[in-house]
């Protein structure tokens, strides 16, 4: 159902009640949205037409529907913020949001629900914004199919596309976002779902979340960022049938774990990343199903993390499947796919005869001593590394696939 018959159908349910609509345009009562709120009472919807608004600190402070059509345009000009929910139950959709301007003080947003309850944020466009949506201290919270483009230079001038701190039971779906320091980022947030977002070409990171415990991500698609996914502090996290690709740079990652526990990385892609997956200080992570492919490291796993399965995953042409910065070995590799395992199948049963080591000496190497990648296709590193899958001495020998597979999953 398009956009605009959406609007048309949830006029006509509006008007067979006893809510009234009050309209703001060039050419009605109200020229000014801020006028418009203020003639709007509780229930009520503002339906304001086409046009520029040039209008900035608009507050909502009880229940109302705010539609745009034809996309109207509020340009705060780059000075301040654009609009403060205060009240539970509004619903905004189909405007363009432009210019709220950058202020460290006050973090300015397009949009801000601040404990406000069951709000709606749905198909609209914001544009060159310090902060495009900004929520806190509310719960049941949607935001839903938004455009959102920013135009961030550096960290330190610019927001984030979608803000949560201390929220619960939100649902962040199918937006596109790009362009400021954090695609999505949330704080202190719980029992949330965010599904079918792409989130590209962000300063910092596509997605960044601490302390938010029993949240769900999935079908979401993380591209191109500066740094990648950053995942910390947080517990029963469930990540499936997610993309994570070309995040290259020093400190880059497809996806980084730091501090989690109890959770699951299931089905997702991860291609093309200077470090597929980082693990520190994990436990009781289940990593299963996943691709790893064309990464410079497909898995870093620090020695901190304890008790982390692996299985069932494909490693694909990886510079370097799995590595780590100690002897010890407190994970479980199995039932994984390795593109580089050289053993044999004689009982045709599927599973190779022969462990698999994942880790290489030149990897540890490396990790003591970047220059040494200039030696990666050495005939000497080779043999090392053939040497030390025979008789390790240096790589840590209890990393080991017992049953490598011998075809993808």
């Amino acid at each position: 159902m398009s956009v605009s018959r959406s609007i048309y159908l949830l006029l006509l349910l509006i008007s067979a009640g006893e809510a009234s609509i009050v309209h703001v345009g060039p050419d009605q009562a109200y020229v000014s949205i801020a006028k418009g709120i203020l003639a709007t009472s509780k229930g009520d919807t503002l339906l304001v037409l086409a046009g520029h608004y040039q209008e900035r600190g608009l507050l909502v402070s009880h229940s109302l529907t705010l539609i745009g059509r034809d996309d109207p345009v509020i340009d705060a000009g780059g000075e301040g913020e654009i609009l403060r929910i205060l009240a539970d139950s509004v619903s905004i959709q189909g405007f363009t949001f432009r210019g709220a301007g950058l202020s460290h003080l006050d973090e300015n947003a397009a949009v801000r629900l601040e404990t406000a309850h069951h709000g709606t944020v749905q198909n609209n466009r914001f544009v060159d914004n310090f902060f495009a949506i900004y929520v806190s201290q509310s719960s049941h919270t949607s935001i839903l199919n938004n455009m959102i483009q920013g135009k961030a230079m550096t960290e330190s001038r610019s927001g984030n596309a979608i803000h949560l701190w201390y929220c619960k039971n939100a649902v962040i779906d199918n937006n596109q976002v790009q362009g400021h320091r954090d695609g999505i980022y949330l704080e202190f947030v719980e029992e949330c779902e965010i599904r079918n977002n792409i989130s590209s070409r962000n300063l910092r990171y596509g997605l960044h979340f601490m302390f938010s415990n029993h949240n769900k991500y999935h079908h979401n698609q993380f591209l191109d960022n500066g740094a990648g996914v950053a995942v910390m502090y947080s517990r029963h996290v469930d990540m499936w049938l997610n993309t994570f690709a070309d995040n290259w740079g020093g400190a880059a990652y497809g996806l980084l774990l730091k501090d989690i526990y109890d959770s699951s990385i299931v089905d997702n892609i991860f291609a093309q990343n200077t470090i597929g997956l980082y693990s520190e200080a994990c436990n009781r992570v289940n990593i299963e199903g996943n691709r790893f492919e064309k990464n410079g490291w497909a898995v870093k796993v620090m020695a901190n993390s304890m008790d982390n399965i692996f299985t069932r995953n494909n490693f694909v042409s990886n510079t370097f499947d799995v590595a780590t910065n100690s002897r010890q070995n407190f994970n479980s590799f199995n039932n994984n796919y390795w593109s580089r395992y050289k053993g044999y199948d004689l009982d045709h049963d599927g599973v190779g005869d022969v462990p698999y080591r994942p880790v290489k000496l030149f990897s540890l190497i490396v990790e003591k001593n970047e220059p040494a990648l200039m030696l990666m296709r050495s005939i000497f590193i080779e043999i090392i590394d053939n040497a030390e899958s025979y008789l390790p001495i240096l790589t840590p020998e209890t990393l080991i696939d017992q049953k490598p597979l011998m075809r993808k999953n």
